[in-house]
């Protein structure tokens, strides 16, 4: 007889149920199996809500950005068009407060302003870049523990198959086989929780990198702007 035919004749399933695998699990597994469940659900929230604001903050930042450059007075386009989640925008606001107190006095240290401009923007880019990275920090962790999570819970029901064959002093495949595959659930659990997030992570931190990038070449062409200001003042 086959184990197939081994397993039909003791009266257990011969295809996989899901649910059926989760209620007759042990309650460690249990808890493992609804802790990456939950953190699946998570990541996949992560997922599309990072995707639609991404998505929005390219949007905004072409429009802004391509208006920038367009507009005659910088302070009335700012407070025109500044307002919102645009990180171009503040970058420039950045910018520009930096713009009015390096050159409020009566002396004014080119070279100093010029440093300043640099120092100021290149941090509100950096800001910018670390407040949208900030949740994917949740996809990194998932992404490399959630496997090590569903292998405990595989360990643990492996261990308590084992139990259960001293118990019944039973070692046929019919008394082995459900417990195992109930541990070998959770595994599978942690890798579906955990290749989604690996993915997400490498795919958004590029994203994240190259938004970081392209503020930076505004920034550097927003502070060659400046310093061209700073010349005639």
């Amino acid at each position: 007889m086959t184990a197939l035919d081994i397993l039909a004749a003791a009266g257990a399933p011969t295809r996989l149920d899901p649910v059926k695998l989760f209620l007759d699990a042990d309650i460690v597994v249990q808890l493992v199996m609804a802790g990456l469940v939950l953190a699946s659900v998570w990541v996949w929230m992560i997922v599309v809500g990072f995707s639609l604001r991404m998505a929005g903050i390219r949007k905004r930042c072409d429009a802004y950005e391509r208006d920038f450059w367009k507009a005659g007075n910088i302070d009335e386009f700012q407070a025109e068009r500044g307002k919102g989640d645009i990180p171009s925008a503040r970058v420039v606001a950045a910018g520009l407060a930096e713009w009015r107190r390096s050159t409020a006095g009566k002396v004014i240290d080119r070279d100093g302003t010029r440093q300043r401009l640099a120092g100021v923007m290149d941090s509100a880019v950096a800001q910018e870049a670390d407040k949208l990275a900030e949740r994917l920090n949740f996809l990194a962790t998932v992404g490399s523990v959630a496997p090590f999570v569903g292998l405990f819970g595989t360990v643990w029901g492996i261990m308590n198959s084992f139990f259960q064959i001293g118990a019944q002093q039973n070692s046929s495949l019919a008394v082995v086989a459900p417990g195992i595959s109930e541990a070998l659930f959770a595994t599978a659990i942690g890798l579906f929780a955990a290749i989604p997030a690996v993915i997400a992570y490498n795919r958004f931190s590029h994203r994240v990198d190259q938004l970081e990038a392209r503020l930076q070449r505004f920034a550097d062409r927003f502070h060659a702007s400046l310093s061209r200001e700073l010349e005639a003042v």
